[in-house]
């Protein structure tokens, strides 16, 4: 009796399970790909897409979903969610969609705001599958070259100068070049980076299934049997340089990508990604960054949905019951009341439970434990600058750059953050500046015998806090000759590198972290969201962030839900996707891959006979 009991059990969970993981439909598709069209050159048709203004006629109605904040985390969720039949509103509070993926022009130059390059796009990589698909098929990359990155450390006679090379063995092979004396090093950081590749697909399984069920595979430790990721994940960065090599520069190579926190500070695994992320080839987008929100608005307004801009969401409605049905949107002096069943925030955790909720469910202790959980991001200054000249005239390139003043950078940012505002401007550490014309070849037929750079650095909030209650672009005098103290010392410094560009600099415009807050509506103008630290990355920590929240009907979505850049904020936005449908689209996307790969194999064997 009980052995049948115990069947049938077993049965039930077997079919429902299966049902769960591959019994619903999926959003994914091959035939939803497109050949992809010509470019859109006409600024006006663009802005249609983009600049749609919010408006109460353009609601559509018996909406499925709302999301805020037209993020690429925010816009994947919604064009997954789309390519189910749902309705869903997207609502951006700029004036354009896209966060930081959308560009500006100004006297002719086009710049970039926060996509700089991105990696693992080659043929069948699960990235470019889901890129394809919330495109369907009209989003067209460039690769760069194949020597992306080049890191100079110090200064005059005594600096160093090292690159970094895109390529399945190459990068490694590259990069023992560069370190003969420390090959063993470089081979077992390249061990770490293709174990945390194969293995943080778990850290973020950990948050779609129930959260008693990981928490009780952690806790009693057979989660660590089965896998070492997770203590890794947990390890920071500094530790695991100093394991393997005492050479500082190369130390630095294997952390240089900054984010807002130094290496001791940081996972292991994440900076591990990170280069791995180009391991296959560095890649633009072809007619500059805004053709992302540009085409996955086309595959939102397809199914009956809506992105809409200059529309700022002050509240998230919540009943009597704690459940989440609606948001308002400042309008002139009205609050506009849209609802639906299920609400997306796509503006960060703190915006969303510390502004956006009302204050009696802010207060609530579940909504404090996960604020407790993250600390805000710490903010970033841009100079964008514009050269009236081509990139032959300038002798620029499609790679980055990447200067250091010395190559501890643990030490660095400690005594940079810790500098008091009129000492900073003069004292950056580091800066990443990159050439976003020199990247997309349609630049030279769009923007033609124009060039432009952007210059980024991480920054203190509290150094431009005394200006947060100033108008945008009416801060005073006293701001825009501070902001310009750190961009005349960032341009000297990458003039360095190429001194070309000093004689044909015709604009300059300098982004701070009021910039972010009023732009892109980060909380504290923050760089990268909430704060990267390597507390986000414990085991328990990573099973509590989750997409669901402690208001029913309330999901976030974003940088804030597992790691930061574009990538990490597209991963944001399935995991959300998958929480929201109670689906793992993952799986979806993993059995396109595989079809791919056989539809591919089989072309190449019917190449391979015709030949013979």
């Amino acid at each position: 009796m009980w052995l049948l009991l115990l069947l049938v059990c077993f049965l039930i969970w077997s079919v429902g399970t299966y049902w769960y993981l591959f019994g619903k439909p999926s959003p994914f598709s091959l035939e939803s790909l497109r050949t992809a069209g010509p470019l859109e050159l006409d600024q006006k048709k663009r802005d249609k897409i983009l600049k749609q203004a919010f408006r109460k006629e353009k609601i559509p109605e018996n909406l499925d979903a709302i999301v805020i904040g037209s993020g690429i985390g925010g816009m994947t969720a919604a064009a997954t969610l789309a390519k189910l039949g749902k309705r869903v509103l997207v609502l951006e509070q700029h004036d354009q969609a896209g966060g930081c993926c959308h560009t500006f022009t100004e006297k002719g130059f086009e710049f970039d705001i926060g996509l700089h390059y991105i990696g693992q796009l080659h043929e069948n990589s699960l990235f470019k599958i889901t890129m394809d698909q919330i495109t369907e098929g009209q989003l067209q990359f460039v690769e760069l070259d194949k020597h992306f990155d080049t890191l100079v450390i110090g200064s005059g006679e005594k600096s160093r100068k090292y690159t970094i090379q895109s390529g399945k063995t190459e990068m490694e092979e590259h990069l023992k070049e560069q370190f003969p004396d420390d090959t063993k090093a470089v081979e077992e950081f390249f061990k770490i980076m293709k174990f945390s590749a194969r293995t943080t697909p778990i850290l973020a399984a950990i948050k779609l299934i129930p959260q008693w069920v990981t928490l009780f595979l952690l806790k009693s430790g057979i989660a660590d049997l089965c896998t070492s990721i997770f203590r890794l994940a947990a390890t920071n960065a500094t530790a695991v340089a100093d394991s393997l090599t005492s050479n500082k520069d190369l130390q630095l190579i294997f952390n240089y990508f900054f984010y807002g926190i130094p290496p001791k500070e940081s996972s292991c695994v994440i900076n591990a990604l990170l280069l791995h992320h180009y391991k296959r080839g560095a890649y633009y987008p072809k007619g500059g960054a805004s053709e992302i929100p540009f085409h996955i608005t086309k595959v939102i307004q397809k199914f009956g949905g809506r992105v809409l801009v200059r529309a700022p969401v002050n509240n998230i409605l919540v009943d009597n019951k704690g459940a989440a049905y609606g948001v308002t949107v400042k309008k002139g002096q009205e609050d506009v009341e849209v609802r639906a069943p299920v609400i997306i925030s796509n503006c960060g955790v703190f915006n969303t439970f510390q502004k956006l909720l009302p204050s009696h469910i802010q207060t609530k202790p579940e909504i404090q434990k996960r604020l407790d959980m993250m600390r805000p991001g710490r903010g970033c200054l841009l100079v964008f600058s514009g050269f009236d000249a081509t990139q032959e005239e300038l002798g620029i390139n499609s790679s980055n750059t990447w200067l250091f003043k010395s190559n501890d950078m643990d030490a660095m940012m400690d005594e940079y953050f810790s500098m008091g505002k009129d000492e900073a401007p003069d004292n950056v550490p580091m800066i990443h500046f990159t050439f976003p014309s020199a990247k997309d070849p349609t630049s030279k037929i769009r923007h033609s015998g124009k060039s432009c750079m952007t210059i980024l650095t991480v920054v203190n909030y509290e150094w431009f806090e005394e200006w947060k209650d100033t108008p945008v672009r009416k801060r005073g005098d006293d701001y825009l000759e501070y902001k310009m103290r750190f961009a005349n010392n960032l341009f000297d410094w990458a003039c360095s590198q190429y001194p070309k560009l000093r004689d044909k600099l015709v604009y300059q415009e300098v982004s701070t972290p009021l910039s972010n807050a009023h732009y892109l509506g980060r909380y504290l103008g923050a760089m990268y969201s909430t704060e990267q630290n390597v507390e986000r990355f414990q085991a328990e920590a990573l099973a509590r962030n989750r997409c669901d929240t402690p208001v029913k009907n309330l999901f976030v979505s974003g940088q804030d839900v597992f790691s930061c850049g574009i990538a990490g904020a597209l991963h944001g936005g399935l995991l959300c996707a998958s929480t929201v449908l109670r689906h793992i689209v993952y799986i979806d996307l993993f059995m396109l891959k595989k079809t791919l790969k056989k539809k591919e194999a089989t072309g190449t064997a019917e190449h391979i006979k015709k030949l013979l």
